[in-house]
């Protein structure tokens, strides 16, 4: 974890705000795995969806594995993990590593230069990250221009354990001084970010598209299309 001193926030109603990376910051609550399939495609590969994520999956474990992935930034991990796709998927197509980085790796940006702006109109109130990723979350948030208005950033593999285990929600509540009573979190993954918030008494927003059902036991305060629609509700 990192941690940042930023001004203590001056009314109680400006809790904290956690945030969810992959899928929530550069992206509006769409999975990495279908914004690379949806890359691959538009490179010329033909699998679907479903065939295509369980490579996707073992690219991922893969990816945590190399030796240099803590040193990686954002772009440069977006091109290894292309290049391991390429190496697993088996469809019959001259597929070139670069262009399917290019397409994730635009899309990605686009959105996060949309939500640092917003993000930014929110402090001096607490802001922080808890991800699922892979030692280098912090060089992606530096490169990313988001490093700076985060007060505290938990990575899994730094701090030990993995969402949906509560402790990494404490030890960013911790980080931010703050309790879960007025904090909220805000990510793309029901299971991951929402219900294990949900338990420990936090606020929190489910980012999907409005197409994706809701679960049937969902425990939601809210749930938006586009970060910016909340954004706007807790600026």
């Amino acid at each position: 974890m990192t941690s940042r001193q930023h001004p203590a926030p001056t009314e109680p109603s400006d809790g904290a705000l956690l945030f969810d990376f992959g899928g929530t910051l550069d992206a509006d609550g769409v999975r990495w795995a279908v914004r690379f399939h949806e890359a691959y495609r538009a490179a010329g590969g033909s699998l679907p969806l479903p065939t295509f994520e369980a490579h996707f999956r073992r690219s991922d474990a893969a990816l945590a594995e190399l030796p240099r992935i803590r040193a990686m930034g954002f772009r440069q991990m977006v091109e290894a993990q292309a290049a391991l796709l390429l190496r697993l998927v088996d469809d019959g197509a001259a597929l070139d590593a670069g262009r399917i980085a290019d397409g994730f790796h635009a899309e990605s940006l686009a959105a996060v230069r949309r939500n640092r702006l917003l993000l930014a109109a929110l402090l001096p109130r607490p802001l922080g990250v808890v991800s699922n990723f892979t030692g280098n979350l912090e060089r992606c948030l530096e490169e990313l221009e988001l490093a700076p208005l985060f007060a505290v950033a938990c990575d899994s593999t730094v701090i030990g354990c993995c969402k949906p285990d509560a402790r990494i929600f404490r030890t960013a509540l911790e980080g931010l001084t703050a309790t879960a009573g007025d904090a909220w979190m805000v990510g793309d993954n029901f299971e991951a970010d929402v219900r294990p918030a949900a338990a420990l008494g936090m606020r929190t927003c489910w980012l999907a598209p409005a197409e994706r059902p809701m679960p049937a036991d969902g425990v939601a305060t809210m749930r938006a299309a586009r970060l910016s629609d909340f954004l706007a509700l807790v600026a």
